[in-house]
């Protein structure tokens, strides 16, 4: 769960807030599901933050990916089986993108172990003069790269 830390007078204005939302996945195989269908831009997307450890690049990890969520009796839950095989390259090609442009955080990858969320998406905000005033935060955020250098934003880890 993200809490953000506003001032008062942003919290008694809600217009001071950007018109910019961003978007936060919790969940890989819903995500890209969404991005495929067009339903979400990629270029909204700040982060997806998925449970799996692959790397779309390489075949073999891509392989076991596309089967676990693309097979009605695979190791995943089939978000993925209602599409037909010649749709497995929009996959591929969306998670790569992802992947590059540093929009895909497996924490797995750093030995932890996420539990599946309902939530698909979040939506982030950025108050103005929390961007005035912190460059760093504004540039991550224009990028859509990282949500590490965002200065108002706190995650609360007792949320389960």
């Amino acid at each position: 769960m993200l809490v953000w830390t506003l001032k008062a007078q942003d919290q008694q204005s809600l217009a001071h807030l950007r018109e910019d939302k961003m978007k936060i996945g919790l969940s890989y195989s819903r995500c890209v599901r969404d991005i495929v269908d067009g339903e979400i831009d990629i270029d909204d997307v700040l982060v997806v933050i998925s449970r799996t450890d692959f790397d779309p690049r390489n075949d073999v990890q891509w392989a076991s990916i596309w089967g676990g969520y693309h097979d009605p009796y695979g190791l995943s839950n089939p978000e993925w089986a209602a599409y037909p095989d010649g749709d497995e390259d929009r996959f591929r090609s969306v998670s790569i993108e992802l992947w590059e442009r540093g929009k895909l955080h497996q924490p797995r990858q750093f030995g932890a172990h996420p539990t599946r969320r309902r939530e698909i998406w979040l939506e982030a905000v950025l108050p103005n003069s929390e961007l005035a005033k912190n460059p760093a935060a504004k540039k991550a955020f224009e990028k859509f790269q990282t949500i590490a250098g965002l200065s108002s934003v706190k995650l609360d880890d007792k949320y389960q």
